[in-house]
């Protein structure tokens, strides 16, 4: 029986940076109460909701803990599983305030039944939470921050639009430990504007002298959902869109954070993810290996095994639909053997353990997972894919272009 994760959204920020392509917006602390009244809401009301979700199925509601299973069994027996990782992203989830998100969490508890050895991770842009709201947020049982750092350069965080300093960065760290925090991840991005191989190894440098016990390094990706990437699609110059650098300097700065954080501890367990040993993200492995997770809050997203499905993404529909006693969630899908098992692939082969295809036959049947076996051995063949015995990974070396492989086993 597998454990439970837990997404609680805030999708909520004190300022938009240029390169973002989530569905946050900048709000007044006005509206932060009835949105986390929603979310408690949602909370109190999940078996309801999910389900009328299933009735809409077709599917009957089973529940019990043997009901959910990696392999499917039932969006409501989901909720009997115990939960091990709860992760609060947004937006901005420490502008919510220690009481908020106190009122959120008793509904977690009295709905769910939480682990003792959970894995509880805050996200945090640095600056939004001084000593005192650390310690609270200590006291709830947090045990890990996901810190926003993006860049330790001046000039590259003024030029996305970040609020915080590099040196205010280093505070969060130090201001988080004092309060007890024994577990940190700090964000980099390769590519920001004006970014240069200097910079990069000073962003390099200062990280790991704060000795987070997990990096995360990604790369500035061209995306028409952020206004940064429309203005480098549109060859404008707003936004520094002219200071973004190519992609030959983006490949180049990836394979200096992979060869500069190995050198001082760091494993690479996954294409953008770094932990010193044991360190590695319990609630981010989820997602990789196909494990069960809920989502609560607007455009928060819950997989249960055989299905996806996804709240309404605005606040306020995702409010005014609660409020109604409406379900807010927008869509559903049951996942067929086959889009369940192109997941298995080109989710798991992020991982750098690659995935084992024994696991595979026993959960798809040997046949459906043979058809598979012309695709890996030319791409074994090839190059672009390792394989021993019965397990298959991406080489290192090909990791830049890991979207091209993952690709290919897309039916």
């Amino acid at each position: 029986m597998p454990n439970l994760g837990i997404y609680i959204q805030f999708p909520f920020c004190a300022s938009k940076c240029s390169f973002c392509n989530f569905s946050s917006q900048v709000a007044p602390e006005s509206v932060f109460d009835a949105y986390c009244a929603a979310v408690e809401q949602e909370t109190e009301r999940l078996p309801a909701i999910y389900e009328a979700a299933a009735a809409g199925l077709g599917e009957k509601c089973r529940r019990s803990q043997t009901a959910a299973t990696t392999s499917g069994g039932g969006m409501v027996g989901v909720l009997d599983l115990p939960v091990d990782s709860i992760y609060l992203g947004g937006g901005t989830p420490s502008l919510a305030g220690a009481e908020r998100l106190e009122r959120i969490l008793a509904a977690v508890r009295r709905r769910f039944r939480v682990l003792e050895s959970l894995e509880f991770t805050l996200e945090l842009t640095p600056g939004s939470a001084d000593s005192d709201y650390l310690a609270k947020a200590r006291g709830l049982g947090i045990n890990r921050l996901s810190v926003g750092a993006q860049s330790f350069d001046e000039r590259e965080l003024r030029a996305v639009g970040r609020l915080h300093s590099a040196a205010e960065t280093g505070e969060t760290v130090r201001r988080a430990r004092r309060a007890g925090v024994g577990n940190i991840n700090l964000d980099l991005i390769a590519g920001l504007p004006h970014q240069t191989r200097a910079s990069w190894l000073h962003s390099l440098r200062v990280a790991v002298e704060l000795r987070p016990e997990h990096v995360s390094a990604y790369l500035f990706e061209v995306d028409e959902k952020s206004r940064l990437g429309r203005e480098v699609l549109s060859h404008g110059a707003r936004y520094d869109a002219d200071g973004v650098p190519d992609d030959e300097f983006i490949a180049e700065a990836y394979e200096t954070a992979r060869e500069y954080l190995a050198e001082r501890g760091y494993i690479q367990y996954e294409i953008s993810n770094f932990a010193l040993p044991g360190w590695e993200s319990r609630h981010n492995q989820k997602y990789w290996q196909l494990r069960p997770y809920v989502g609560l809050g607007a455009g928060a997203h819950s997989f249960d095994g055989l299905r996806r499905w996804a709240n309404e993404t605005a606040p306020e529909e995702y409010q005014a639909k609660l409020a109604r006693r409406e379900s807010p969630i927008s869509e559903i899908r049951r996942l067929s053997p086959e889009e369940q098992l192109e997941e298995f692939f080109f989710l798991g082969l992020r991982q750098r353990a690659g995935v084992d295809l024994r696991v595979a036959s026993q959960r798809w049947g040997r046949t459906r997972v043979g058809r598979w076996e012309p695709t890996i051995s030319g791409l074994v063949r090839e190059g672009w894919i390792e394989r021993r015995a019965e397990r298959i990974r991406i080489p290192e070396r090909a990791y830049l272009v890991s979207n091209e492989i993952f690709q290919q086993f897309l039916a």
